[in-house]
């Protein structure tokens, strides 16, 4: 009988899939619903690639998961990917329904997989991967991920016992994951900028999860991410497997340390957090088997996705839109104080907030007081617009973090914000949105361009 159901849901969600495409309807997403309303075990008898690699974690899955699938494709491994599409449930099933033929066997070598830390748990059993990678664990969304220990249980149950980890080091609340599995450690080694206590709001490992003593930290980064020790126990941050080290930002380059040599890396951006996200997708390289100098050679030719960051000049302002994702503290604090450290003038529009369907989705505005909008008040952040749905709660949340009254505006309409901007000339403009509303965020990009333009004809004028 399950075999019957399985048969049925392959056809039925497969036609579903190619009526949608000739519809020019986005297949990532609805094809996996049905085929898992009619076989609710459709991921573990669907075929699959002969190599299957995960990546989960609150920040950053998105961006190695999609760097470690352009370089394999660039080998010319025929890869899986759902990076176009869902990472919850129904769009796994989507993604490899996608990946099947008609007899249900797989045409692809190998998987790369975005898995949602809160649907692992429904995905992962059934999708058995060989590797699997957790970049960090923080506080997310309130409503959906309440505490990161609380989805690390998640995580601890869903991992089968066969799969291979590949952790960071430097988070001591993901290292700690499922502890009786193979595993292999990254990290990056300590740098001129790292502190020893935490500037940041959250600070989620403070205690020695053995013996309750306070950690004592070596370095800091952010947060809780560096290394610590406990003095009670024997305790300790793991020891790195591939490790970043002699980090030059003003040259953009970094050399990678493993066990069988070292590789010499081009920076793919300065932020710490990509960094990160870079060095996630050369250890999985690494344990797939590629050599230092091919990973190297074919990071060169990928890039940051532009739905995460892109830069345009208009004159002499340049115009950046930077992925913030909503209703995360961690991801808005990273990118404020990266930006806002950044040599120069700039001018910012918050609009992380855009979800205006209120009727199907309820977020309490908590987040906002985890996230380090103090980092907003450098005085070289000359104004700040605060817009859509929540622009009144980022207006109060920047006049309690310091920022001047005058330096802020209130306007709830996102397609109005950039009519509060000054464009003074060599004044760069940020725009900085979630994920909700991407389209949105890009025509708030283009107006913005466009008085741009106008400002600076009329200063040459």
């Amino acid at each position: 009988m399950g075999a019957l159901r399985y048969i049925i849901a392959l056809w039925v969600s497969k036609s579903a899939r190619i009526a949608m495409r000739i519809l020019g309807k986005n297949a990532t997403y609805l094809p996996g619903k049905i085929a898992l309303k009619l076989c609710p075990d459709f991921l573990r008898r669907v075929g699959k690639p002969p190599k299957i690699v995960a990546v989960t974690g609150t920040n950053g899955k998105t961006t190695s998961s999609n760097l470690l699938g352009d370089v394999l494709k660039l080998e010319g491994r025929r890869v899986l990917g759902n990076r176009l599409g869902s990472n919850v449930p129904a769009g796994v099933a989507s993604c490899l329904l996608m990946g099947v033929n008609p007899l249900g066997r797989s045409r692809f070598d190998i998987a790369v997989l975005e898995i949602d830390e809160r649907s692992a748990h429904k995905i992962l059993p059934q999708l058995q991967p060989d590797l699997m990678v957790i970049t960090n664990l923080f506080r997310d969304s309130i409503m959906r991920n309440a505490h990161p220990e609380y989805i690390a249980t998640f995580l601890e149950k869903a991992i089968p016992n066969g799969t291979k980890l590949l952790l960071n080091a430097d988070d001591l609340l993901s290292a700690r994951t499922k502890q009786e599995n193979p595993r292999v450690y990254f990290g990056i080694e300590r740098m001129e900028t790292d502190v020893i206590e935490c500037v940041n709001l959250i600070n989620d490992m403070r205690l020695c999860p053995e013996c309750g003593a306070e950690l004592q930290y070596d370095y800091r980064r952010y947060h809780h991410i560096g290394r610590a020790h406990c003095p009670e126990c024997d305790f300790a941050s793991p020891q790195y497997d591939y490790a970043a080290s002699k980090i030059d930002c003003a040259a953009m380059t970094m050399t990678v340390l493993d066990k069988l040599g070292a590789g010499e890396y081009t920076l793919m951006s300065d932020s710490v957090f990509n960094i990160y996200n870079e060095l996630t997708a050369i250890t999985a390289l690494r344990e797939l088997g590629f050599a230092h100098e091919k990973i190297a050679a074919r990071l060169r030719e990928c890039g940051i996705v532009e739905s995460r960051f892109n830069r345009e000049s208009v004159g002499n302002i340049d115009v950046v839109m930077q992925m913030s994702k909503d209703k995360n503290a961690l991801a808005g604090s990273r990118v404020f104080d990266y930006v806002a450290g950044l040599p120069g003038e700039k001018e910012l529009i918050l609009m992380m907030n855009c979800l205006h369907d209120q009727k199907h989705w309820s977020e309490n505005v908590c987040w906002l007081y985890d996230c380090d909008f103090e980092f907003l008040a450098r005085d070289n952040i000359r104004r700040i617009v605060a817009t859509g749905p929540r622009a009144k709660d980022y207006t109060l949340r920047l006049l309690l973090a310091g920022v001047p009254e005058e330096r802020v505006r209130c306007v709830p309409n996102e397609i109005d914000a950039p009519d509060a901007l000054d464009y003074a000339p060599e004044t760069d403009v940020y725009i900085f949105y979630g994920t909700d509303a991407i389209d949105l965020a890009y025509r708030v990009r283009d107006k913005t361009k466009s008085l741009a333009a106008q400002a600076i004809a009329g200063v040459t004028e």
